[in-house]
């Protein structure tokens, strides 16, 4: 960890708990900053506030009183889910007082470089890849962000000869200031978190905040089939390497005569990859290119691509029962995530999903349900997706309490020879803390079956 000064003595406030805040909480600590940390949860309820307590951290629990402000703090340390118009939040700016999340902390202590990803969909799989790339070419990467433990504690441990790479999203990238990736990657972009971020170019400039501070030692992974991400790639200082899934570039990452290339040098045939589904090739590509790059040699990503099947809450094969594969997609948390995990089977489907209402219709997603042969709906959104099962021409249509519920309707809906498919198309909240813990209720739910 670097030897970091200029906290010593600086009044700070860390707004909001859950790992990230509990993290900063301590660091800043550490670092010589008088910490106050504002928690809604009440003291009695909240392990975390406690600790810090017992830590000598002032910790303020219960509420958000916004009269906290007037204590002259000079730093607000946000967790990334609280919005901005949160009235703290705004007091915050109102009186200059910067912003920012814990993972520009994290890179401001760190003695290693980062690998940074972001995009709407495939995060997750894509930092799990190039993290496993690089640990095949012993190139020590440690992982970090919404994917694995908290950034500045990664940090705090992490040293020249280690690469983090970490899963970035656009909540924790309007918090930077400073924060720059040796490499990063720009999955892809659609419509996301418009009741954070309330329209859509703002949530597309907090996702271009990733290259903000590279420069031209430094590289930008971009999808170059993607105009919108294209428009972000030409503002960038940094080296721009594409990835396409359409075309054969002359540099980047693309497929040409069944082969996954870089610059030109073929990698592995796509035929001989474990990772199902055309919609993971925009990972596989852009992790490629980043783990070359970043110094693994082809053999390493060779035995990675021959091996990786995917992550937790992912397209995660769960279990083989009586013929019927389960898969958890829990992290479908928005329409295009379905469609994209939809798209990957061509056996029968029973769908499972619903969850929290963002306000949105699910017209889009009747064109993809073509492969659906029974729909079960739960959460807020049951009746939208019911209404979209309906003009897609779905006949069995069942409507349960929650996902748990689901599972047995699903099997009892199902033959040999199809797949059970959570993919929700939907966040969680409704109803779950978390897409994962979502996910994990299906598994347990499909391990009673047998």
């Amino acid at each position: 960890m670097k030897a970091v000064t200029n906290y010593q003595h600086k009044k700070i406030l860390v707004l909001g708990l859950a790992k990230s805040g509990v993290s900063a909480a301590s660091l800043l600590h550490k670092l010589g900053a008088f910490v106050t940390v504002n928690d809604n949860k009440p003291l009695s309820e909240n392990p975390e506030a406690q600790g810090l307590l017992e830590q000598g951290i002032k910790v303020v629990c219960g509420g958000h009183p916004v009269e906290l402000m007037d204590e002259g703090f000079e730093l607000v340390v946000k967790n990334p889910g609280i919005p901005y118009h949160n009235p703290m939040v705004q007091k915050a700016m109102q009186n200059s007082i910067p912003v920012i999340t814990e993972v520009e902390l994290a890179y401001q202590i760190s003695e290693a470089p980062f690998i940074g990803i972001t995009g709407t969909n495939g995060k997750t799989t894509t930092t799990t890849l190039v993290f496993d790339m690089l640990k095949a070419g012993k190139k020590n990467p440690l992982i970090a962000g919404n994917i694995g433990t908290v950034a500045s504690g990664v940090a705090q441990e992490a040293g020249p000869e280690n690469k983090i790479v970490i899963e970035l999203s656009s909540f924790q990238l309007m918090g930077i200031s400073t924060f720059k990736p040796k490499i990063a990657i720009i999955t892809n972009l659609y419509e996301a978190h418009l009741d954070y971020h309330g329209t859509l170019g703002e949530y597309h400039q907090a996702k271009a905040r990733i290259t903000e501070n590279q420069e031209k030692d430094d590289y930008l992974i971009v999808n170059a089939d993607q105009e919108k991400v294209m428009g972000i790639a030409r503002k960038s200082q940094a080296q721009v390497i594409p990835f396409s899934t359409r075309e054969v570039l002359s540099h980047g990452a693309y497929v040409s005569d069944g082969w996954i290339c870089f610059n030109e040098e073929r990698i592995i045939r796509r035929e001989e990859v474990a990772l199902p589904g055309e919609h993971n090739l925009e990972n596989i590509l852009s992790a490629v290119a980043a783990a070359r790059l970043a110094g693994a040699d082809k053999e390493a990503i060779i035995k990675v691509l021959k091996t990786f099947t995917g992550v937790r809450h992912r397209l995660q094969f769960v279990e083989e029962i009586e013929g019927r594969k389960f898969y958890n997609d829990s992290k479908a948390t928005n329409i295009l995530a379905t469609q994209k995990a939809l798209s990957a089977f061509q056996s029968p489907v029973v769908l499972l999903a619903g969850g929290l209402d963002r306000g949105n219709s699910f017209d889009e997603l009747v064109p993809s349900l073509d492969g659906v042969k029974a729909l079960v709906t739960f959460g807020q959104t049951a009746e939208k997706i019911k209404m979209a099962g309906e003009a897609a021409g779905i006949k069995t249509i069942v409507h349960v309490d929650n996902v748990e519920k689901a599972v047995p309707e699903a099997f009892n809906l199902s033959e040999a020879g199809d797949v059970v498919l959570l993919s929700p198309a939907c966040a969680s909240w409704d109803q779950y803390k978390t897409f994962e813990v979502r996910g994990d209720m299906f598994i347990e739910a499909v391990h009673k079956l047998k």
